[in-house]
């Protein structure tokens, strides 16, 4: 639960040394907040508050908990504060938008067909170009920053698989624009929300207001140049295939289709793509490379699986999900480090969970999803990085609400099988391509902007011979 007034009295755990006023800011560090609720989820319990500056947080990470959290009927996806920041470029784009927004539902029901497992089919050949893409970059080059590598391939996919635009991430010698200004308003704004009174914000912020007003800007742009370029081009539907866009401009064009959306809601939903589309699969791409280098037998397993399932084939459509191993593996990443780390949670009516912590109408709380998948439920070395969790057998024995790496209910990621078969294509291309081996004195360092992305990590690679 979390509320934007003074806190009601709680019997909830609660940080050590609150301050009067400041509230829980001792050991608060504005660059890691979810790192530093997952180190006090481990000393306070799997459900505690944080107060800051009159702001009032409950965060849960305890399996039977979130499990009453994710039960539809009782709660519903809540705006949280960070994400609320976002609305000011994201407007009511479907990772925006408060559930009882008719666009929310209109560009759902639009667009959820383009997201089905059946759909894939049409996006295969353009997910392989880049990452051949990605492979001749990788080829050129004996050490590689991952993340920023894997920032370009999922950029350029989402571009070009959704809305026909190419961002030529690998034919430039410094990022696209975009992800500066895509990072800027991140950060900004997940900075912002620690200070939930709004004169004070102001002044802390006012030259990082300014800042980000002009990335605001240039992204409203790069939105602008993509609705151009279709416009001034024929359309993929001219050549029998249709992505994002063509549905939404065609769905506006039909007077009597009543998912259509306006011109303004088409830009919010494109940046919403384009945005969370990219940077949650490039974070889960860059952690799983970081843990198949730490694993060297389990990164040996993987590269027998691709030869045998492969060969050194260009992987068809059908090849890609039989790559069981990698897709435990993917799924293994998300398990300890879901890029998109929390969901919020509220109240349809006064409800109590846990048996103890009373929830009135519109209370929300925090879903901590790397702590809920680091309950005891998973075993006694939950930090141990471990594919065999997700064989079938063991899947059938956890509760399905303690693995949520997608989000839960009716507001879960709608790519979630598109950024699946995109990340098993490109870990599998990987494998097929190239030795790689990282630093051994790398520590993992995690950037927080939002979503989580593993800093600083680079690897050393080779062609396969």
């Amino acid at each position: 639960m979390v509320t934007d007034v003074a806190p009601r009295t709680s019997a909830l755990p609660h940080p050590p040394r609150r301050l009067p006023f400041l509230g829980d800011v001792v050991g608060v560090h504005a660059s890691t907040p979810v790192q530093d609720s997952i180190a006090l989820s481990r000393e306070l319990g799997p459900i505690f508050e944080r107060v800051v500056l009159g702001r009032r947080y409950v965060l849960v990470s305890g399996a039977d908990l979130a499990g009453e959290l994710c039960d539809e009927d009782r709660f519903v996806k809540h705006i949280s504060p960070a994400i609320e920041g976002l609305r000011s470029i994201g407007g009511d784009g479907l990772f925006t938008a408060h559930s009882y927004e008719p666009n929310w539902h209109k560009a759902h029901d639009l667009l959820r067909p383009a997201f089905a497992q059946s759909a894939m089919r049409s996006y295969h050949q353009i997910m392989v170009d880049v990452a051949s893409d990605l492979v001749a970059h990788w080829r050129a080059h004996s050490t590689v920053d991952v993340s920023s590598d894997m920032t370009k391939l999922t950029l350029d996919t989402i571009g070009r698989t959704g809305f026909s635009y190419s961002f030529d991430s690998f034919t430039r010698d410094t990022p696209h624009p975009f992800v500066d200004a895509m990072v800027g308003v991140l950060s900004h704004n997940q900075r912002r929300e620690i200070i939930p009174i709004p004169w004070l914000a102001n002044i802390v912020f006012r030259k990082a207001d300014r800042t980000n007003a002009e990335n605001q800007r240039y992204l409203a742009e790069v939105l602008d140049d993509i609705v151009r370029t279709r416009r001034d081009s024929a359309s993929p539907a001219a050549t029998g295939t249709s992505d994002l866009l063509d549905i939404m401009l065609d769905a506006a064009r039909d007077s009597t289709n009543p998912n259509a959306l306006s011109e303004i809601n088409i830009r919010h939903q494109i940046l919403t793509f384009l945005i969370a589309g990219h940077e949650t699969t490039s974070g889960a791409l860059s952690f799983a490379l970081y843990y198949l280098a730490q694993n060297p037998h389990i990164l040996d397993a993987a590269r027998a699986e691709v030869d045998e399932v492969w060969g050194s084939d260009t992987p068809t459509f059908e090849k890609v999900p039989k790559l069981r191993l990698v897709r435990r593996i993917l799924d293994e990443t998300l398990r300890l480090w879901p890029t998109a780390p929390a969901f919020a949670r509220e109240a349809r009516e006064d409800t109590v969970i846990g048996g103890f912590h009373e929830m009135k109408k519109g209370d929300w709380a925090f879903v901590l999803i790397p702590g809920l998948h680091r309950d005891p439920v998973w075993g006694e070395d939950p930090e141990k990085f471990d594919p065999d969790r997700f064989l079938s057998a063991a899947v059938r024995a956890r509760p399905g609400h303690v693995y949520k790496p997608w989000g839960t209910g009716e507001r879960a990621c709608i790519g979630r099988q598109f950024a699946i078969h995109e990340a098993v294509l490109v870990i599998g291309t990987i494998l097929q391509q190239f030795e790689f081996s990282a630093d051994p004195s790398y520590r993992l360092q995690i950037e927080e902007r939002l979503t989580l992305m593993p800093k600083n990590f680079e690897l050393s690679v080779s062609v396969r011979k």
